[in-house]
């Protein structure tokens, strides 16, 4: 297990951040309703704002699928254009169940839109049907995922970018805008598996863990540790950011544990995205870890 003694606590100077997902489904997915909430959250210093990634859900997913949800692209854009600070991310884009050529395009354009607040979270999905309704599959998901983040970030960081691929080749093509971070904006890669692990590790700024109790988090971050050793993670990047999505809600003392095991950033959620359940979480946040940003007066 991860030893925690090399992972200090947050100093004052290095606070845990914030981020809310879900307000892209349920209730929040009415243009009011959305843009009130994204407001709210920034005034109070939510950090960023995490938006996911269904577009076809079966008719009996855990998940329900008759709840309302906007697509992941569109909701970024709008959000881009009712908020000026909180940063915006994709959390996660299920890139195998999308052209990656087509994907760096909106990444781009959410990123020139936002004043550079975007951050690309990236995924391989686990619904088959999903997968497969969009062209892809449970078997070749990894090999795409792979393969699409290289294709974007050659289109993102080459002059004439040229690639050839199994799922993707394209030659004699330019984009533009770029987007506006430069190199690019930061690429968060979630996923609990060995091949997520070492994808975070490989390529990129940071990594997404799912429904993570502290315990749980302390032996996965154990992994991670050992993925970045095993493929001598490159010195061009940065230390991986490590978010986290807390299984239930939080309390100071638990916001300390995964503070001590070298957490950067919690991702909160609302255990229903029905009613106002996601108000009484952004008051509540607010209130006990950003007072200072003006939460206690919410």
């Amino acid at each position: 297990m991860l030893d925690r003694c090399s992972q200090p606590k947050a100093t004052e100077g290095d606070q845990l951040k914030f981020g809310l997902y879900g307000l892209h489904k349920g209730t929040s997915a009415s243009p009011e309703a959305l843009a009130r909430r994204a407001k709210r959250a920034e005034e109070i210093g939510f950090e960023s704002l995490w938006i996911g990634d269904h577009i076809a859900l079966p008719a009996d997913a855990p998940d329900p699928a008759q709840e309302p949800r906007l697509e992941l692209i569109t909701a970024l854009a709008h959000l881009a254009g009712v908020t000026s600070r909180v940063r915006l991310a994709s959390g996660v884009a299920v890139l195998p169940q999308r052209h990656p050529v087509l994907l760096a395009k909106q990444l781009a354009s959410v990123d020139v839109l936002s004043n550079g607040r975007l951050i690309v979270g990236v995924g391989a999905g686990y619904v088959e049907q999903e997968l497969k309704a969009l062209g892809a599959s449970l078997a070749d998901r990894g090999a795409r995922t792979d393969e699409f983040l290289a294709a974007i970030q050659a289109l993102w960081g080459e002059e004439t970018p040229e690639f050839t691929g199994r799922f993707v080749s394209f030659a004699d093509v330019i984009q533009r805008p770029r987007p506006m971070q430069r190199p690019r904006p930061p690429i968060v890669c979630g996923g609990h598996s060995p091949p997520a692990l070492r994808r975070a590790a490989e390529r990129a700024d940071g990594w997404y863990g799912w429904d993570l109790s502290p315990e749980q988090a302390a032996i996965v971050l154990d992994d991670l540790r050992e993925a970045e050793r095993r493929c001598r993670r490159p010195a061009r990047l940065r230390p991986l950011e490590v978010t986290i999505t807390p299984p239930d809600g939080i309390d100071a003392a638990t916001v300390d544990r995964y503070s001590e095991l070298g957490v950067d950033r919690l991702v909160v959620q609302p255990s229903t995205s029905d009613g106002v359940e996601i108000d009484d979480l952004i008051k509540h946040v607010g209130r006990t870890f950003m007072p200072a940003a003006g939460g206690a007066s919410s």
